[in-house]
């Protein structure tokens, strides 16, 4: 784990710690060729550039945002952006977090992206890298 991450996660309460550190876990486990960082001020992992999934804290609990997740097709993933691409989930506890649905997510984001990383360059439209 990045150690700018487990900075963010050391500092929440012991129940969202948990639920930082599975997520953290998880998603490092499985995207092993992405870069993580604190980007506005939340963890978030990127694939060459392209920001694929973070997780920030919210009133409704840890928002689990993946960029490109409207297209995964998962009915789980039901907080959908109005202006792009995302989708999300929300969790309250650790024990919500469904490890399996969890890594199929982010084998999803790895072939399913939306290019965001060049979205001002092309003044706020979207193309499809995969």
């Amino acid at each position: 784990m990045k150690e700018e991450i487990q900075t963010y996660n050391d500092i929440q309460t012991s129940d969202d710690k948990a639920i930082c550190n599975v997520l953290t876990q998880t998603i490092d486990n499985e995207l092993t060729e992405a870069e993580s960082k604190i980007w506005h001020a939340h963890p978030v992992w990127f694939l060459d550039g392209n920001p694929i999934v973070g997780y920030s804290k919210q009133k409704a609990g840890w928002r689990l945002m993946f960029w490109s997740g409207a297209d995964f097709e998962e009915d789980d993933l039901n907080i959908k952006g109005k202006k792009f691409k995302d989708a999300s989930i929300f969790f309250t506890t650790v024990e919500q977090i469904n490890t399996k649905d969890l890594k199929r997510w982010l084998n999803k984001s790895r072939d399913i992206q939306w290019d965001y990383k060049n979205i001002v360059k092309r003044k706020g439209q979207l193309e499809r890298l995969k």
